[in-house]
């Protein structure tokens, strides 16, 4: 790690991933109980010499080495340590100041430190005893989804046939050629992947996927005991709630109950996208509920939630992280936690592709709210979207297009033609058509985003630009 990451690291401050120790002359327990849940988590980065503020302090220069050393020495040592690990520190001069840096590598395996069982949370390190805890963490570690697990003796009349002629009905409506359109109701399983083979035991059965979205409601009890989505309104009385519905169905009815549920009691504001009429209100809540849905962790004793209160509307729901900060259009990395579910989704609408989520939030939040949402991917991926019912995106949307139009240079707007004929042109073309410098056509394009007046959707080789 270069010495301008690891300061900016520091900068950043003590996270999920990031921990600081004093040190002085030898290392205490509490590095090696970091080392630990870093390991039983996603990895993580220890600086040594480094104050709880971040301020350098520094570590003797002739201690440095032989800590190291001390550090190598015990992390090897199986009395210690389950399983040995196998991790190099390197000191680091910092403004003059000896740090040792320890990059914490994530393991397939559990770590046990004196035989016990370390996990980070927040900023701490802390030990797990509970065996729910314990089976998380292992769940974690496995390189498989959950929803893949097989049930070898639920078979099809386990499923509500109904449900699977809804599918495909679905689907077809959306694609007219739909390769689900003619298959038996089996077929349509074995093409969505939710009846599978389990690999250990070479068994065949309908996986936990396919008993989630097709399951009677008392099957998807006894293989999923903890499933249930609890959605409040609290606006009157906040300390209880106005309005509750615990749901516990397959995940179409779900997927349609909670939606019915936001619709009762949002504010349903006009909006004209183009030339149509489309409800704000019915974008964010496709959204939040698909997502609630398919990138929960459906092992996970917690309860997902859906709640409404007057000035914001949140989801919670258990999450297999595999990073943990606030998400945003531009750093986001679309993976999915349940891709068989995910897909299923995309294939009868009630889903885009991978990553469209998040763009789709952010751009429709804003019109509805006047703000951001806000989503944290976390243990419990929570995902917030403020709500201002005295905010109307169209509200003298023309005098606001014209003072834009003003502020626009004459650069600006002959970028804006060309998109208007051209959205999939890219900046070197804008820049040879104009005849215009690289950066200052990238300048313009960064400013007009900058003014919500285009916005970039796709990837940066096959995308294209959309006026907004």
């Amino acid at each position: 790690m270069s010495i301008e990451e690891i300061k900016r690291k520091i900068s950043l401050g003590e996270n999920i991933a990031v921990e600081f120790k004093r040190c002085g002359n030898g290392m205490q327990k509490d590095v090696y109980e970091t080392v630990c849940s870093f390991s039983n988590r996603f990895g993580g980065d220890i600086f040594c010499g480094v104050l709880d503020d971040g301020a350098i302090e520094g570590i003797p220069e002739g201690a440095a080495q032989a800590i190291v050393n001390n550090f190598v020495k015990a992390i090897s040592n199986e009395d210690l340590f389950q399983p040995k690990l196998f991790i190099t520190p390197e000191i680091v001069l910092i403004d003059g100041k000896l740090i040792i840096h320890i990059h914490v590598p994530f393991s397939s395996e559990l770590c046990r430190y004196k035989k016990e069982i370390y996990d980070r949370i927040g900023e701490s390190d802390v030990i797990v005893k509970s065996t729910s805890k314990i089976v998380e963490l292992g769940i974690r570690k496995q390189n498989v989804y959950t929803e893949q697990k097989v049930f070898p003796f639920a078979t099809i009349s386990e499923l509500n046939a109904d449900l699977i002629e809804r599918a495909r009905r679905m689907a077809v409506y959306k694609n007219e050629n739909h390769p689900w359109k003619n298959l038996s109701d089996m077929e349509l399983l074995r093409s969505a992947r939710l009846f599978g083979e389990d690999l250990e035991t070479g068994k065949e059965g309908i996986n936990l996927a396919g008993l989630l979205l097709f399951g009677r409601d008392d099957v998807i009890g006894s293989a999923c005991p903890s499933y249930k989505t609890d959605a409040i309104l609290k606006k009157v009385n906040t300390d209880r709630y106005d309005d509750r519905q615990i749901i516990s169905t397959n995940l179409i009815d779900s997927f349609d109950q909670l939606v019915q549920f936001g619709q009762k009691h949002l504010w349903d504001k006009f909006h004209i996208e183009g030339m149509q009429a489309v409800s704000l209100r019915d974008k964010i809540l496709r959204e939040m509920i698909s997502n609630i849905l398919m990138h929960r962790e459906y092992v996970s004793p917690y309860v997902s939630r859906f709640i409404i209160e007057e000035d914001r509307m949140y989801t919670e729901n258990p999450c297999k992280a595999l990073d943990y900060f606030k998400l945003t259009p531009d750093n986001f990395t679309p993976v999915s936690k349940n891709p068989i579910i995910a897909s299923f989704f995309v294939q009868i609408g009630n889903a885009d592709e991978l990553g469209s989520g998040i763009r789709n939030l952010f751009k429709y939040t804003k019109l509805y709210s006047g703000e951001e949402p806000t989503m944290i991917e976390n243990d419990i991926f929570k995902t917030e979207i403020p709500l201002n019912n005295s905010y109307s995106a169209d509200a003298n949307k023309g005098a606001r297009q014209n003072e834009t139009e003003a502020a626009l240079s004459l650069n600006q707007q002959k970028i804006i033609k060309l998109i208007k004929e051209q959205p999939q042109i890219s900046a070197e073309q804008i820049a040879k058509e104009l005849d215009l410098s690289s950066r200052t056509v990238e300048r313009n394009l960064q400013e007009l985003k900058n003014m919500s007046v285009i916005e970039r959707a796709g990837s940066k080789k096959d995308g294209r630009w959309v006026i907004i």
